[in-house]
Parts: structure tokens; sequence; C-alpha cells
């Protein structure tokens, strides 16, 4: 039988953070499953495709922008409404406040926009991001003065979040350089490597389908999809 200390560690005695978690995954995989299928959110290469169904519409740039920002605030705040914690409290803090400020850098000064998304969908994933925040701090705030696991892998992962922020910019500038000033074309990225994950899973299949059907060029060792 688990230890409930463990169990305590692991899961925090918190019917929200339960609720928000599987409210959280339940939400992301409708919405890889949805996206697979062809209903997908509205913005970037997949905006047209639903265009006529769309009322309300801002511009890429600005609905990104909204992406990021109150989930940014959240973890910025975090700083000031809990100011006490341990180091890993601290850890996660400043994670989720230099990924949210790398993303609106990004969308600010890196990304070449051409096009616009639909409000509702800005909304949604504005909303999406602010739960996952705070729900990541307030877990960690019940976390507090339970004991530290017997292997400290904190050096570890902060190296492996350094590593992957640093690689995903830079991978987002290679990208930003192959649209021209102005651009509205699309260009295949040559030489670029539970919840989220299943969103992403969706779009990026979608994704694939999208570029198999616009470009006669596309890689021939991945063609096979085109016949099915």
């Amino acid at each position: 039988m688990a230890n409930p200390m463990v169990l305590e560690i692991v899961f925090p005695p918190s019917s929200g953070v339960i609720a928000a978690s599987v409210f959280n995954l339940i939400l992301s995989a409708i919405f890889g499953v949805l996206e697979a299928r062809g209903t997908h959110l509205k913005y970037s290469k997949f905006f047209n495709a639903s265009f006529s169904s769309t009322r309300v519409k801002v511009p890429s740039r600005v609905g990104m922008f909204f992406f990021y920002t109150p989930a940014f605030l959240v973890s910025v705040a975090s700083f000031w409404f809990f100011p006490n914690g341990d180091f890993r409290f601290l850890l996660l803090k400043s994670a989720l406040t230099i990924h949210f400020f790398k993303r609106i850098f990004e969308v600010n000064f890196i990304h070449k926009f051409s096009g616009e998304m639909a409000l509702d969908t800005m909304m949604t994933v504005l909303v999406g991001y602010v739960i996952v925040s705070s729900s990541l701090i307030y877990t960690q705030i019940l976390s507090q003065g339970f004991p530290e696991p017997s292997i400290d892998l904190k050096c570890c992962g902060v190296v492996l979040f350094l590593m992957g922020i640093g690689g995903n910019f830079y991978h987002h500038y290679l990208l930003s350089k192959l649209r021209t000033k102005g651009g509205k074309d699309y260009k295949i990225p040559k030489g670029v490597t539970l919840g989220i994950v299943l969103y992403l899973m969706g779009r990026s299949y979608v994704t694939r389908r999208w570029y198999i059907s616009k470009f006669d060029d596309f890689p021939k060792e991945t063609m096979h999809a085109k016949k099915a």
C-alpha cells in the first residue's frame, strides 16, 4: 500500500488543483482530436479555412500578444503575492516568467505575421494559459513544507529548461528568417527539430497534411500520407 505522505507530495491535497488538472487534460485532448478531424483553432495558417464562420477577428500579432501577456502577469505577480517559499518555488515562478516573457518578446520582435485570428480563439488560448500557470503556482504553494525528494534533480531541471528555451528561441529566429519582410507565403522548415502534448499532436498532424496539400516539392520521404 502506498505511503500517504508520498501520495501527498505527488498529489497535494486540493480538490481545486485536481479539478483544474482534469479540466485541462480533457480540454486539451478534445482540442487535439478536433484539430486532427479538421476543426481547427482559428489562427495561423488555418485561419482562412474557417474564415467564413468567423465574425470577429484581430491581427495575429495582437492575438498572440494577448495569448501570453495575462499568464506572464500572473507569473510576475506570484513574486509579489508569494515572496516566501523554498528554492523550488522560486524556480517555478522564474521558469513561468521567463517562458512567457520569451513568448511576448518573440511576438514583438522575432515573428513575422501575415494574417489574423478569431477573437474567440484568442480568448480560449488566453484563459487556458492563465489556468495552467495559476494551477502550477497554486500546486507549488500547497507543496511547501513537504520533505524534499531523496534525489535532487533541480540542477538537471534548470539545465534542461535553459537548453530547451534557448533552442526554441534560436529555431524561432531561424524560422523568422525564412519569410521575407512583408511576405505572406509559407515556407517548409528544414533542419529544425499529458495535456498540451495531446493538442500539439493533433495540430502537428493537420499541419503536415496542409503542407502536403500546398507544396508539390514536399520531401518525398514523407509524401506517403498524400495517398491516404
